[in-house]
């Protein structure tokens, strides 16, 4: 089967996932970390994607991002793959490729699931069994939006700011959606969606998306055969 060009659009939010080839750890330290945000923060800002959101676990990493051109993503997260690898292979002294094929990426409705998915990520490590807590774990931007610290990877989305007035409400009212959690049935359709590429969102945006043109359908088909229309009386 042949597979389906990738779908990117400017201006949407994008939930990315990148793995370790045969799901092999692609971080060893608290410096491959570091210099994994060095890099993804320099190559956000040369190619124009905002990143709001990002988890790195054990043997891959999750962001959410939006990009102002259609080509956006893709060359970041090339630009990204391509310079940590030379560092990866030169610091632990090994060659060959790091990444499982290309990265993974959907196309999600921000009112319907920014929030959702950067919840998901930040409690990724607590489903993971790395981290107690979502605040536990200093490898994601969860501390950020807590207000522990800037972090100069992110930028916040609107839908962010639209959550209080000030700082404090806002950190709050986020921190708030963290303890109440994800069900697992949410967090398991947004993986779904990031893994195969599909868009997700209401029927509505759906439609919209469709009419800026993209050249493959946005959803999963269902599966079995189409079913045939009813004979001619």
């Amino acid at each position: 089967m042949a597979r389906l060009s990738r779908l990117s659009l400017p201006g949407q939010v994008h939930h990315v996932l990148q793995q370790g080839n045969n799901r092999q750890p692609i971080f060893l330290d608290a410096e491959d970390r570091d210099t994994f945000l060095h890099t993804l923060a320099e190559c956000a800002r040369q190619y124009q994607v905002a990143v709001h959101a990002y988890v790195l676990l054990e043997s891959r990493y999750h962001l959410l991002v939006t990009p102002t051109s259609a080509q956006g993503v893709s060359m970041m997260v090339q630009a990204l793959g391509r310079s940590y690898v030379r560092y990866f292979n030169r610091r632990h002294g090994r060659s060959g490729t790091l990444w499982e094929g290309r990265f993974r990426s959907s196309v999600l409705e921000a009112e319907a699931y920014l929030l959702q998915t950067m919840v998901g990520m930040d409690l990724a490590p607590v489903r993971e069994g790395l981290a107690a807590q979502a605040q536990d774990w200093p490898w994601s931007s969860h501390s950020h939006y807590r207000g522990v610290w800037t972090d100069r990877v992110v930028t916040p989305h609107a839908l962010y700011w639209a959550l209080g007035n000030t700082p404090f409400d806002r950190e709050n009212a986020y921190a708030e959606q963290v303890r109440n959690g994800l069900a697992e049935t949410q967090w398991h359709r947004m993986e779904s969606a990031v893994r195969g590429g599909w868009a997700l969102g209401s029927p509505a945006y759906l439609a919209a998306l469709a009419a800026q043109g993209p050249t493959r359908r946005l959803t999963q088909a269902r599966p079995g055969r189409p079913r045939r229309p009813p004979a001619a009386a």
